[in-house]
């Protein structure tokens, strides 16, 4: 089986509830305080591991209590830590999350996250890649270490996927090392000036985003589900899977995009790794934190029964 080599962020999550949002100069009584752990980078390592795909992590946290329980989460998750750096000179980075009426509102300091250099991140990259592979970016590491990443990697025959979060101008010449980008609305807005509010609007949007030089699209409409757009224009619709209850958004578009490359590792079509996700992001909204939310395969198969193909995995000639 192929692997996930994942360059991204890891954060410590500290998160509470509030009935509201205060005002300048206010200060409310919250609860159900959290200290969880998080970064988009990691999060989506923890799901890609938990949904059966191989998963390697390259990133960098302080040498502080932070990041020594980031590493050591990871790796009880299954994800492969010996690319992750401890470094002397910056923090482990953090997310202050106010949780309000099922939504959060963010404030991070990215810390060691930026600390990376390209050449340190293609160093490890080339050290583990072999063609097939999967390598998956964000936006939270620094810009010019991903971009070069992402060229490199596409180089060397890797699968790219590149998660636009949070959303920023990107260079023209990029998106032909990107085989599939997937995003939310608010990004893909951000990314081609298309809001994706209907089928119409989504097809538009995705189009737009190849004919930049991207090879797949996928973005995600929360309780709408996904829509996508494989290299052979082809579009692909998946429902959501509505949530018993929704407790904590935060990890939902992470989980998403894990299931997604784990699918692409385990040989699944571009909708067959849609829905793996939908179910598996439907699953870590119903409970509070990030990556303690993730859940795991066997809890994917059985919210979606036996007979869905999500829940039996399989290659799309199969299908």
């Amino acid at each position: 089986m192929s692997k996930v080599i994942v360059f991204g962020s890891m954060n410590m999550d500290l998160s509470i509830d509030a009935p509201r949002v205060p005002v300048a100069g206010e200060t409310l009584s919250g609860s159900g305080f959290l200290a969880n752990a998080g970064g988009k980078g990691a999060n989506q390592a923890v799901a890609s591991a938990r949904l059966g795909a191989p998963t390697h992590m390259i990133a960098a946290v302080g040498e502080d209590a932070f990041g020594e329980q980031l590493t050591a989460g990871l790796a009880a998750a299954g994800v492969d830590v010996s690319r992750v750096r401890r470094l002397s000179g910056a923090g482990t980075g953090v997310a202050v999350i106010l949780r309000t009426c099922g939504e959060n509102r963010i404030v991070l300091s990215a810390g060691a996250n930026h600390a990376l250099s390209a050449d340190e991140v293609v160093s490890d990259l080339r050290g583990l890649a072999e063609p097939g592979d999967v390598f998956l970016v964000q936006g939270e590491c620094d810009l010019d270490a991903t971009l070069v990443a992402l060229r490199v990697a596409h180089g060397l025959g890797l699968y790219t996927v590149l998660n636009p979060a949070p959303a920023r101008p990107l260079p023209e010449g990029l998106w032909a090392s990107v085989d599939l980008v997937c995003l939310n609305e608010t990004e893909c807005a951000a990314l081609c000036d298309v809001m994706p509010s209907d089928e119409g609007s989504c097809l538009v949007a995705a189009r737009l985003l190849r004919s930049l030089g991207a090879g797949a699209v996928v973005i995600t409409l929360g309780a709408s589900g996904s829509f996508g757009l494989g290299s052979d224009d082809a579009p692909v619709r998946v429902a959501a899977v509505p949530p018993r209850a929704v407790a904590d958004t935060t990890g939902a578009g992470d989980t998403f995009i894990g299931a997604l490359v784990a699918g692409r590792v385990r040989g699944l079509s571009l909708g067959e790794s849609m829905a793996w996700g939908s179910a598996a992001a439907s699953l870590a909204v119903s409970r509070v934190g990030a990556q303690r939310a993730i859940p795991t395969a066997d809890e994917v198969a059985a919210l979606v029964g036996e007979g869905s193909p999500a829940a039996r995995p399989r290659r799309a000639e199969e299908a």
